[in-house]
């Protein structure tokens, strides 16, 4: 499929109305996500990069099964993302497998985000940093994990959040909270000095 300014100027809300009617514009909605999903499953799992790929799979046709369902007042990508998330879940639970370590993709923009908003020193170098950060996440309960995950490295809204989660918003906001006093935690326990 040759890329269409058509594609390219749709929303993915639109995508996902014209891909009831023809797939072409359900595989250009594939092609937005792929690396994002993809990248999701790996910072909140501790799956492979093959097994993520098999779960990206169960994903789009997920997705693509339930088009008719998609309710267009969501933004597709939350429902999107939470229909991974629950691919992720069910995957888990299937494996029986609990997640050690966590694989992540941190960048200096993510690194910056997390760090301020944990009030760590700037001045600190950015590998140990990122380092730190990945050992901290991967020792997380997944549900505190998954939503320092959302907010500062997939940069998800609360809104966005609550409808990945289904939870009330004001439960993500005490979620996050947790979430970031667990990190602080968590760096204590490790003896991890940033």
């Amino acid at each position: 499929m040759t890329e269409n300014k058509n594609f390219q100027e749709k929303t993915d809300e639109e995508l996902a109305f014209l891909a009831l009617a023809d797939q072409d514009y359900f595989l250009y909605l594939m092609r937005r996500y792929e690396g994002k999903l993809l990248a999701y499953i790996l910072r909140i799992s501790n799956f492979s990069h093959d097994e993520a790929e098999d779960i990206l799979q169960e994903v789009f046709i997920k997705i693509y099964e339930n088009l008719n369902d998609f309710d267009h007042d969501l933004k597709f990508s939350s429902w999107a993302y939470r229909i991974t998330h629950n691919q992720v879940i069910s995957h888990y639970r299937k494996s029986k497998a609990r997640p050690q370590s966590l694989p992540l993709d941190i960048n200096d923009k993510i690194l910056a985000s997390l760090s301020s908003d944990l009030d760590i020193e700037k001045k600190v170098e950015v590998d140990y940093l990122r380092k730190a950060i990945e050992k901290v996440l991967a020792n997380l309960d997944i549900k505190y994990r998954e939503v320092l995950v959302l907010k500062f490295l997939e940069e998800r809204s609360y809104r966005e959040i609550s409808d990945i989660l289904k939870k009330p918003m004001g439960t993500i906001a005490t979620l996050i909270n947790r979430a970031k006093k667990e990190f602080g935690e968590e760096l204590k326990r490790q003896k991890i000095k940033i």
